[in-house]
């Protein structure tokens, strides 16, 4: 079974698990058509995270697809700025797309078909197009100022009326496809890729390479739950979780004021303790062994107050709600899993493409700090702080969940929400996707950052008893695509059955087939 938010890209990795591939495989065609048909979204000039599981060794294995920022890349290139700016050449070109490469590393260990086979649906997207849905529709008309600014963004998203066609990422992916990772980092993609100007070179770029890593992991009401490690935020999910056990939620009100309050509260513990320690490792230490620790959370529990609302300038974060990504998990006939989050940060990233290559640039270089004494400071070769998160679940040692979400700050806060349905109140994989959702913090500057958005679905009495408690409410209506898209499988551990739930709010799918029939 493969699940992703768009149906016609996890047909493609559906089709894949039919012809014998793997669940990297499946993930890898799935993702690459998600590059070509929800380009708003995600693409190979982004970045990639991995947790991958394999069944025969009972190993859940990291693969960190975080792109590095360029040699050239540094503070006193910004001197007299106090942020760096979120479109255009400078978060385009500081960081290396680090997304093909985690696809070729992931398909080197992992792969059962050739890689060729693996991108054929993205291939045949991009040169004879695709019919854009009406959601990626509505972001090209919303992000139309800032794709016009680029002639070639604006050609191929602008100028096109009705099928979208993009032959020059056609051949891109047609040489990653005949020459692995060298087809992208290396030759005439690359050079392409360089002649954008700005800070990488085509060094940088054959610099870029995938890293494998220990993923880290958690209990909760006991389940084992795998996450990805820094630089992305994975742990603020089990940070979160570990202030929440000892309240019980399961006794509490299903989608009652306690169950809102008490998760918005654990978050924003989690995010001050994320903006304050969370960088590169390879550049600055993060203490992550105490952060997900349960001693520290019962520490830091004591800042929760059950009956009002947590004063920010207590635990202060930054970052934003703003950010589009996509999900893909994947389960093939012999049990091994792949948890992909992939994204390119901003809706079309830095609304920056390469017109050599047909490549939409990502701006994830945009969540560098450039403040000299902050761990996540902006440093050559360094990856900056990832929203980025994707993760794994276990039950008595056995595969139970894959499940992850686009959303920028919103991802660890769906990652709990969905979690906390399934274990805490039993809902199934596509009843905890589909119930009402929240999300606290800000999406744009000027907003407050403590602001409480949530769906209408909520009872009345919930978002009343809400602000009375002390909570910043925007009432969004019954469904809100800002809520994020969030995708995930779960295994029965009893009969071996896969599940596959898909967000309403995307235009996703989950799709599978059974492999007595293959």
């Amino acid at each position: 079974m493969i699940t992703s938010p768009h149906a016609a890209a996890s047909r493609a990795g559906a089709d894949v698990l039919r012809a014998g591939g793997s669940a990297v495989d499946a993930a890898i065609a799935t993702a690459t058509s998600l590059g070509v048909l929800y380009p708003h979204m995600c693409g190979i000039g982004g970045d990639a995270f991995w947790l991958t599981y394999d069944a025969a060794a009972r190993k859940v294995s990291y693969l960190d697809g975080g792109g590095r920022a360029a040699a050239a890349a540094t503070l006193d290139r910004f001197s007299g700025q106090s942020e760096i700016p979120f479109r255009g050449l400078a978060p385009a070109t500081l960081t290396t797309p680090g997304a093909v490469a985690s696809f070729c590393a992931a398909h080197e260990r992992y792969g059962r078909l050739p890689l060729a086979r693996c991108l054929r649906d993205a291939i045949q997207f991009a040169r004879e197009g695709h019919e854009p849905t009406a959601r990626l529709a509505r972001w090209i008309s919303e992000a139309a100022a800032e794709l016009e600014k680029d002639p070639a963004s604006a050609a191929l998203f602008l100028a096109q009326k009705g099928r979208l066609k993009n032959p020059r990422l056609a051949d891109t992916l047609e040489a990653i496809a005949a020459r692995g990772r060298a087809g992208f980092y290396e030759g005439k993609v690359a050079q392409g890729l360089a002649a954008l100007g700005g800070f990488f070179t085509a060094r940088d770029l054959a610099a870029q390479q995938a890293q494998w890593g220990e993923a880290i992991r958690g209990t909760y009401r006991g389940v084992t739950i795998h996450e990805t490690p820094a630089p992305t935020q994975g742990f603020t999910v089990l940070e979160m979780l570990n202030l929440l056990e000892p309240f019980e939620l399961g006794k509490r009100e299903f989608l009652g004021p306690d169950h809102v309050h008490l998760l918005v509260q654990a978050k924003q513990i989690a995010y001050n303790d994320r903006d304050r320690w969370l960088g590169d490792p390879r550049f600055t230490e993060v203490p992550m062994e105490k952060l997900i620790s349960k001693s520290y959370a019962d520490e830091r529990r004591r800042l929760i107050d059950p009956a009002r609302t947590l004063a920010w300038d207590k635990v202060p974060s930054e970052g934003s709600l703003a950010g589009d990504t996509v999900y893909v998990a994947a389960v093939d006939a012999d049990g091994n899993a792949a948890s992909l989050i992939f994204s390119l940060y901003g809706v079309f990233g830095s609304c920056i493409t390469s017109k050599e290559t047909g490549v939409v640039m990502q701006n994830r270089s945009a969540y560098f700090s450039l403040d000299p004494k902050h761990p996540n400071r902006l440093e050559p070769g360094k990856v900056p702080l990832h929203t980025l998160i994707a993760s794994l679940a276990f039950r008595d040692d056995r595969l139970w969940a894959a499940l992850g979400c686009m959303g920028a700050d919103g991802q660890p806060q769906i990652h709990v929400q969905t979690y906390v349905a399934m274990i805490d109140f039993g809902l199934d994989i596509q009843s905890a996707l589909a119930m009402p959702r929240w999300l606290s913090g800000r999406f744009a500057l000027g907003e407050p950052r403590d602001t409480l958005h949530i769906e209408a679905r909520y009872p009345a009495a919930t978002v009343d008893e809400l602000e009375r408690r002390g909570h910043l409410v925007d009432r969004w209506g019954d469904w809100n695509e800002l809520a994020g898209h969030a995708n995930g499988i779960t295994i029965d551990p009893q009969s071996g059955a896969l599940a596959g739930g898909a967000d309403p709010r995307s235009d996703g799918a989950a799709s599978g087939h059974s492999a007595a029939t293959a």
